[in-house]
């Protein structure tokens, strides 16, 4: 993995990927990602996020997140080869304003096209990302949740160095199939902890 400084579009590289600000001309692959009933599946019971909200909302929401949370945030997943957007990774933010001191933790998520599964790219990337807010961020936590049911994730989770928290279970307006299972919390904390 090769870091790159945070001024650039490019926040890191991996062997297949590299990592990039999302702009507003990925607009359109944010659309087509969220529209794969597959994808959105353990998410919204595979409905897809609608243009607008995606355009007037999630977008915008994303975008701000570099300038408020200097390391922290959302970006593109590119093909090193030919810059196919594969999808996006994230370091977010916890809900709130920055604290002075800085951030101590963030929540890893990603989300890829079907064609991007089962290649190892989720973990590759995660393990970056990682890597990444250890060692020039100096978080001391990470952590991800996902659906009990989401064999998948749950499996990326672990392959990245993440430890099985807790199960807890939310209050669904509209429940996804498997919500009975509950969710899960994974984490790795710092080597320093």
């Amino acid at each position: 993995m090769s870091a790159l400084p945070e001024q650039s579009a490019t926040l890191l590289e991996t062997a297949r990927l590299r990592l990039r600000r999302l702009t507003p001309a990925d607009l359109d692959h944010l659309v087509e990602l969220d529209s794969d009933p597959e994808v959105m599946r353990h998410l919204t019971n595979g409905r897809p996020t609608p243009l607008p909200v995606v355009r007037d909302e999630l977008l915008p929401h994303l975008l701000d997140q570099y300038d408020r949370w200097p390391g922290l945030g959302h970006w593109a997943a590119v093909d090193r080869v030919d810059g196919t957007f594969l999808g996006w990774f994230a370091l977010a933010p916890p809900p709130g304003d920055p604290p002075a001191s800085g951030p101590t933790q963030a929540e890893l998520g990603y989300r890829l096209r079907r064609s991007a599964w089962g290649s190892g790219l989720a973990t590759e990337g995660s393990r970056a990302l990682v890597r990444y807010a250890f060692t020039r961020l100096g978080l001391r936590r990470i952590w991800a949740e996902t659906m009990a049911v989401n064999v998948r994730s749950r499996r990326v989770l672990e392959k990245t160095g993440l430890h099985y928290v807790r199960t807890f279970h939310l209050t669904w307006d509209d429940p996804i199939p498997g919500y009975e299972q509950g969710e899960v919390e994974y984490e790795i904390l710092h080597p320093g902890c």
